[in-house]
């Protein structure tokens, strides 16, 4: 166990022991390969059916998830927040967790890169002003506003 978390906190571990690691009976180190920015897609695929809720969280906001995952993973709405931060989720999605009830959903879809023009200029003008504050943060009104 102790082993396995000092691996973990090696930079350059390769995505093959990552995958090894991926199938330790402790959650913890189950979610510290989800969180590991060198894990691959495929070992994020098999973690994406972990039963931990918070294996499923980092690879819902993993930038190596690949979009068939995210699509499925968006079915869970307990994972929409994570999902809706994650650049590479499908824009039909985003646009769809940008009408979520829960505000911290929509702060997150209003932050990643990928929400279109369109659906930021809606969330421009959602009733939470936490929201609001969030299309501020996003890169891509940063640069029009910079202009």
């Amino acid at each position: 166990m102790t082993n396995a978390l000092e691996l973990l906190q090696d930079e350059n571990i390769s995505a093959e022991i990552l995958d090894q690691l991926s199938k330790d009976d402790n959650p913890f180190v189950r979610v510290r390969v989800a969180a590991h920015m060198n894990t691959s897609a495929e070992t994020l695929v098999n973690l994406s059916k972990d039963e931990t809720p918070l294996v499923k969280q980092f690879v819902a906001e993993h930038l190596n998830t690949p979009m068939e995952t995210l699509v499925e993973l968006s079915k869970d709405s307990d994972l929409a927040y994570w999902i809706a931060g994650n650049p590479n989720t499908p824009v039909e999605i985003l646009n769809t967790l940008s009408k979520d009830e829960d505000e911290n959903v929509r702060s997150s879809v209003a932050v990643n890169t990928s929400t279109p023009a369109e659906t930021l200029d809606l969330l421009m003008i959602d009733e939470n002003e936490d929201v609001r504050a969030a299309v501020m943060k996003n890169p891509v009104i940063k640069a029009k506003t910079a202009k």
